[in-house]
């Protein structure tokens, strides 16, 4: 008699959930492996040694001087302050996700490359829906003509600018990595503009505070935390790159860092 499947018992509905939670989980890791070499090659100072994936924390950096370990964890900047859209705004994010939609599908018709694609928007600019077809065929030849060079399952980082895109959009970042299995095309800043960036900062620095327990189980030397933000951006007009700088920020982290994305910049925060 055959043996049957251990999962035959369980309704398809829930294995095929199970199935879901599965596949986003590995997607979650090929973006941290992403975002982590991204974050490697801007920090000048970022030690010299292998660094391989983990769990609890992310990733595990083995020094080539002094074969000392760093735990990295990774987390998102969650704007826990932003404002829920109005009808308009949420009218203008359906109309820009629908534009990112339509300018990946031109440009997975002709390429292979597997791609992490953030589109950062004009506040000022729409791309209208007559608009929208022009210029979602001018980004996709421009990205073309960005990977000209690269190789498919390399990784690289290439950011493109408002003067040689189309009117509407200010940044695009595009980012290559032999871990991505699938492409990833979205807006900046797609969980909101915050109105307290600053105590968002604490917030996510204390979530992982008390999560540190667990990953000093690993038994490492040092610990580091890395905050990822698309776009350091918030609602009120200010230089906020000075107030983060200037802001005294306590971990019991070894090191906080701060990853603005799109402009590839480090803050290191304690």
């Amino acid at each position: 008699m055959e043996k049957p499947h251990r999962n035959a018992s369980v309704p398809f509905f829930f294995r095929n959930l199970d199935s879901i939670e599965k596949h986003m989980q590995e997607l979650k890791k090929q973006l941290e492996i992403l975002l982590v070499h991204y974050f490697r090659e801007q920090l000048p100072t970022f030690p010299k040694g292998n660094l391989d994936a983990a769990e609890s924390p992310d990733f595990i950096l083995s020094l080539k001087k002094n074969r000392q370990k760093i735990g990295i964890e990774l987390t998102r900047l969650n704007p826990g302050n932003a404002s829920v859209p109005d009808e308009r705004q949420t009218e203008v994010n359906k109309e820009q996700e629908h534009f990112i939609e339509l300018a990946q599908h031109i440009f997975e018709r002709e390429n292979p490359h597997r791609l992490f694609v953030k589109f950062l928007f004009s506040d000022e600019v729409l791309i209208t829906s007559e608009r929208q077809m022009m210029a979602s065929l001018q980004t996709a030849k421009l990205i073309r003509q960005a990977l000209k060079n690269k190789k498919p399952g390399s990784f690289f980082q290439i950011s493109l600018h408002d003067g040689e895109l189309p009117q509407g959009i200010q940044n695009i970042l595009i980012i290559g990595h032999p871990a991505l299995t699938v492409s990833i095309w979205e807006r900046s800043n797609n969980l909101g503009i915050s109105n307290d960036v600053v105590d968002d900062i604490k917030k996510a620095i204390h979530k992982k505070d008390e999560k540190l327990k667990l990953y000093q189980k690993q038994r490492l030397n040092y610990y580091w935390l890395l905050i990822t933000t698309d776009r350091l951006r918030g609602v009120k007009n200010f230089n906020l790159p000075n107030k983060v700088m200037n802001h005294h920020f306590e971990s019991l982290f070894q090191h906080v860092f701060l990853f603005d994305l799109i402009k590839s910049e480090v803050f290191e925060l304690v």
